[in-house]
């Protein structure tokens, strides 16, 4: 059974406030509790239903399981209904990685939609790319909307926060960003190396940062849409350029 201290510590995780106190996050839902058991993040504790306990224990039983019913584990998740159970996970800290001289990196500038930064680790994570930089204004990877969306690649994909415009000015290969007004991006050959910017959903990338960006792209419009969808684009761009 989960007492009132946990239900309590557990749903204060939903704010980023507790979360950057205590170091923890927390992880929902089925599939990314199972992803979760094949990386390398601390477990501290999962709270489960019993059928999903019996399916952890089989594949983890040095784990510590909390089980109660299906409505005690949905009022602790930010999940309308959560059949599967939460997780108390620490949180890694990326700050002293250091990029390479060549590679294919992707950058966001001002991404503020959980669901949109999810996506777009999702994608990042099908195209192989493992480490994503972001401007300090983009929201927070342990948000639960962000880890939700990523669908387990949370595991396999690290965000830097830092001053991209700053890391962007050392780079040696091209840098492209998702303008609304650059050249056709089918016009760009595919690319071994190179960085991708993408910027915020409501402003696009920032004036100071359009200025060091070499190259303008767009993905050319047919209808009558204003725009694309920040995670949409980035998954059109990875795979004209990595293709």
């Amino acid at each position: 059974m989960i007492s009132k201290q946990e239900q309590k510590y557990v749903t204060s995780l939903h704010l980023k406030k507790y979360r950057t106190e205590t170091g923890d996050f927390i992880v929902e839902g089925e599939k990314n509790i199972l992803e979760l058991l094949n990386s390398d993040f601390e477990i501290k504790r999962i709270y489960s239903t019993e059928n999903f306990r019996t399916k952890l224990e089989k594949l983890h039983k040095s784990i510590e399981i909390n089980s109660d019913t299906e409505g005690k584990i949905s009022s602790i998740s930010t999940f309308k209904a959560n059949n599967a159970g939460v997780a108390i996970v620490k949180q890694k800290q990326f700050e002293n990685f250091k990029i390479p001289i060549k590679g294919q990196f992707l950058f966001l500038d001002g991404i503020a939609d959980p669901g949109n930064l999810g996506t777009i680790i999702r994608i990042a994570d099908w195209y192989g790319i493992g480490t994503i930089f972001a401007s300090t204004d983009t929201t927070e990877f342990y948000n639960p909307k962000v880890i939700a969306a990523t669908m387990g690649s949370f595991i396999r994909v690290k965000i830097i926060y830092t001053d991209i415009l700053k890391l962007i000015q050392e780079l040696e290969i091209p840098v492209f960003g998702a303008f609304l007004n650059g050249v056709d991006h089918k016009s760009v050959k595919t690319q071994e190396d190179f960085a991708l910017v993408i910027g915020s959903e409501s402003h696009g990338i920032k004036p100071e940062l359009e200025k060091i960006i070499k190259t303008k792209i767009t993905i050319g419009r047919k209808g009558q849409a204003e725009s694309l969808n920040a995670s949409v684009a980035t998954g059109i761009l990875l795979d004209h350029l990595i293709h």
